[in-house]
């Protein structure tokens, strides 16, 4: 009964079946061919009968395993590894058959392989997951034929559930080219240091391409060689992100809401300012102040800024900056760099917020985050045919005019802005970060 329940009916059993039964009703009003047709009904009988002993008899199976990783990159793609080894003595055709999360919603991933006696084979695939939290899968069946009239179906019994994490693939990525100093190829601009910026370490030796400027004549007439001041950037300084979990940041982009790529920017900003050997900290905010996590030089630090990121869930009340300064105001006493990730459509929605920023930007170096609708710049530039499309571009034009103003009203207060895309917003926020080092203004 247990093998029956395996057995599944292709469509070349059934075209086989039309196509005996059709030459039969032939044969009925042409004599001369009942007898070829009733030898050709035997053979595909026959056929049949030893498709079915091959693929049920002996010890014969398909073994599917799945090698998924523990978590998954929230707006990468995301690599996984099927393996299936047949234990049939001959060839076979496998259909794999992956029951994915409902949430993704992926109904075109059939795997076709062929599978020699006892060799296994690999088939590699990648998924874009655009929402954290967890995705369950279901069963993995493998359907295995042999001549293509019957399959037969092997199923995994273990089910599995992967939480989606922040984009810790673009955090790799940035880790690997800061230490092989190609950080240009992820877009990370190299800025001049600024003397303002550094304390200054210990005295060396000169070596060919140092800065004459820095030399030290002094050591240098004591020892008899040429002696150079060495000096390095300020450290431990507080580097914090303030996420807005307010409904503005709901607005989606390439499937990724403002939220999700703020989250993965305040990852990628946190393991850069670590590097650094600053000490990097993250907040949300809404109506109430949610997860944060303190500006520390801990060695779990980013485990504890990735599990709080993890846990962020948008809410669906407007952004009250008030208790935002005074968490601000109370908690957070040394002068910190302080990245917000929020987004005002309207020059009213930032009036109402912007006493709160100035006095913010009193105490601490504030950069605000103003995201670009890329969607209204491309209708802006569209060449309209219709009167109900040149209105849309009017309005289009419209909302970037106000973004405009928004961006000279956080600058003629003094607030440092970044104006960007989504999908740009982590490598603007490294350089933003890196060019305030620079300028030593903390």
């Amino acid at each position: 009964m247990k093998k029956l329940k395996q057995l599944y009916f292709t469509n070349r059993f059934f075209y086989g079946l039309l196509t005996i039964a059709t030459f039969f009703v032939i044969s009925f009003f042409v004599k001369v061919l009942f007898i070829p047709v009733a030898i050709l009904f035997w053979i595909l009988t026959a056929v049949m009968i030893w498709d079915l002993i091959f693929l049920f008899s002996g010890k014969g199976s398909v073994t599917v395993i799945r090698n998924y990783p523990e978590k998954f990159s929230n707006g990468d793609e995301n690599p996984l590894v099927i393996r299936a080894e047949s234990w049939y003595p001959r060839r076979v055709f496998v259909r794999i058959l992956e029951e994915f999360p409902v949430e993704l919603q992926v109904r075109d991933k059939d795997f076709e392989i062929i599978l020699l006696p006892f060799l296994e084979k690999e088939i590699h695939y990648s998924l874009k997951l655009t929402r954290r939290g967890i995705y369950s899968f279901g069963k993995c069946c493998a359907m295995a034929r042999f001549l293509g009239f019957f399959e037969r179906g092997f199923a995994t019994n273990d089910t599995l559930s992967i939480p989606c994490y922040p984009s810790f693939i673009q955090l790799r990525k940035y880790q690997l080219l800061a230490t092989t100093n190609r950080l240009n190829e992820m877009g990370v601009k190299r800025i001049r240091r600024i003397g303002a910026a550094m304390e200054f370490d210990h005295v060396r030796d000169y070596v060919q391409g140092d800065d004459y400027r820095r030399m030290n004549w002094k050591a240098s007439a004591k020892v008899k060689k040429l002696m150079i001041n060495q000096f390095e950037e300020e450290k431990s300084q507080p580097i914090y992100s303030f996420i807005d979990t307010g409904r503005a940041m709901r607005m989606p982009f390439e499937e990724m809401t403002l939220l999700d790529y703020s989250i993965n920017a305040t990852l990628v900003l946190s393991n850069a300012a670590i590097l650094k050997h600053d000490r990097a900290g993250m907040l949300t905010f809404s109506k109430e102040i949610g997860n944060q996590v303190v500006a520390e030089k801990r060695n779990n630090q980013m485990m504890r800024i990735s599990e709080a990121l993890y846990h962020i869930q948008t809410e669906f009340q407007e952004s009250e900056f008030g208790n935002l300064y005074t968490y601000a105001n109370k908690h957070i006493n040394k002068r910190s760099l302080i990245f917000i990730y929020t987004n005002f459509e309207t020059l009213d929605a930032l009036n109402r917020q912007l006493a709160y920023l100035r006095m913010l930007n009193r105490s601490h170096i504030l950069v605000v985050i103003v995201f670009q609708n890329t969607e209204l710049d491309e209708l802006a530039k569209s060449s309209p045919h219709r009167t109900i499309e040149i209105y849309n571009q009017i309005i289009a034009e419209k909302f970037i005019y106000e973004k405009n103003l928004i961006i000279q009203e956080l600058h003629r207060n003094g607030i440092q802005t970044i104006y960007t895309a989504p999908e740009n917003l982590t490598i603007n926020s490294i350089n933003k970060y890196l060019e305030i080092k620079a300028r030593g203004l903390i």
